[in-house]
C-alpha cells in the first residue's frame, strides 16, 4: 500500500456549477451537469488532469498492472469464431484473429463449406484510429447492403455508412450522430434510425431514403416525455418494424407493415403506468408477452 507524504499528488477537484433538471415536475440539482459537454475545453483539461492524476498513484503498480494484463490475454482465445446464424441462404458468424483487435464479420452463401465473403473487417475500419466501437450491423433483406453504426470517439454517438456487399463499395449515403439503434425496410432502400437529446436519450425516430441527403430525412416520430427511451426493432419474421419505447416500468410498443416504409405506425396497446409488455412473432401470427394481470 503507497502510504502518504507531503510530495503525494493532489486530486483534481471538479467545479460545481448550479444546474437544475426538471423531470416528471421533480427538480433535480446536478452541479455536475457541465461534464456532459465533451467538447468543452475545461471538460478536456479536468479529465486530462483526472488521467494523469490516475497514472501517478498508481505508477508503483505498473509492473503488476503488465502482470495482470498478460495472465487475462492468455486466458482469450484471440483466434476464434462465433455460432454461425443462417438467415435465407445465408451463413453469418463473426471471428477473431491471434493478434488482431477488432473482429472479422463473415458470411458463406449455401453451405458452411462455401468460399468465405468477408463482409465487414474491424480492424480495416480502425487502423489509423484512436478508438472504435461498433454499435450495429444490418444486412438488408436481399442481402445486398450492409448498413453498420461506428463511433470512432467513444461518446456513444455513431456514423451510419452503406455498403455494397456485392462490389464492397461505401455508398454515399452517410448518417451522422446517430444513436445505434437502426433497421431496414423491407424495400432494401429504406432505414429507420434513432437520435439522442442533450441527455443522452434517443428520442427521435427518422426514415432516410438512400441516394438522398441525411437532412432532408423524415422525421417519424418525436418522444416528447424525457421519462421515456426509444429505439427500432423488428420483429423475428421480419415483416413488422416495432417503434418501442420504455422506461423501468412501462413499455410501449408501435408497429409497422416492413413492405410499407412510409406508412402509420400503429399502437399496439397505450402505455399504461407500471405495464410492461412484449411483441414476438411466430410464423405469421404475434404475440403480446405481458406483465399485465
Amino acid at each position: 500500500m503507497n502510504s502518504g507524504c507531503a510530495s503525494d499528488p493532489i486530486p483534481p477537484v471538479a467545479q460545481k456549477n448550479s444546474h437544475v433538471d426538471t423531470v416528471l415536475n421533480h427538480e433535480r440539482s446536478d452541479e455536475y451537469f457541465w461534464l456532459r459537454d465533451r467538447e468543452n475545453p475545461d471538460v478536456i483539461a479536468y479529465l486530462e488532469a483526472e488521467n494523469a492524476y490516475t497514472a501517478e498513484v498508481m505508477k508503483h503498480t505498473e509492473k503488476l498492472q503488465e502482470k495482470i494484463y498478460e495472465e487475462i490475454v492468455g486466458r482469450i482465445k484471440e483466434t476464434d469464431l462465433s455460432v454461425p446464424v443462417k438467415r435465407d441462404d445465408y451463413y453469418y458468424y463473426s471471428r477473431t484473429e491471434k493478434g488482431k483487435e477488432y473482429s472479422i464479420y463473415c458470411r458463406k452463401k449455401g453451405s458452411l463449406e462455401s468460399e468465405e465473403q468477408i463482409t465487414l473487417d474491424l480492424n480495416q475500419l480502425a487502423d489509423g484510429k484512436d478508438f472504435l466501437s461498433l454499435g450495429a450491423y444490418m444486412i438488408s433483406p436481399d442481402h445486398k447492403l450492409l448498413a453498420y453504426a461506428v463511433d470512432y470517439q467513444g461518446n456513444e454517438h455513431y456514423n451510419i455508412y452503406v455498403k455494397n456487399l456485392e462490389t464492397g463499395e461505401l455508398l454515399d449515403d452517410v448518417i451522422e450522430d446517430a444513436s445505434s439503434s437502426l433497421q431496414w425496410a423491407n424495400d432494401n432502400k429504406t432505414i429507420f434510425y434513432t437520435v439522442f437529446d442533450d441527455a443522452w436519450r434517443p428520442y427521435k425516430l427518422y426514415r432516410h431514403k438512400l441516394g438522398t441527403m441525411q437532412k432532408d430525412d423524415a422525421l417519424v416520430y418525436h418522444e416528447e416525455d424525457d421519462g421515456f427511451w426509444m429505439d427500432i426493432a423488428k420483429t423475428k419474421n421480419h415483416k413488422y418494424l416495432m417503434m418501442q419505447f420504455g422506461n423501468k416500468t412501462t413499455s410501449e410498443i408501435r408497429i409497422l407493415n416492413a413492405d410499407n416504409p412510409t406508412g402509420q405506425f400503429r399502437i399496439v396497446h397505450p402505455r399504461q403506468q407500471d405495464m410492461k409488455y412484449w411483441v414476438k412473432s411466430r410464423g405469421d401470427s404475434l404475440y403480446i408477452l405481458t406483465n399485465d394481470n
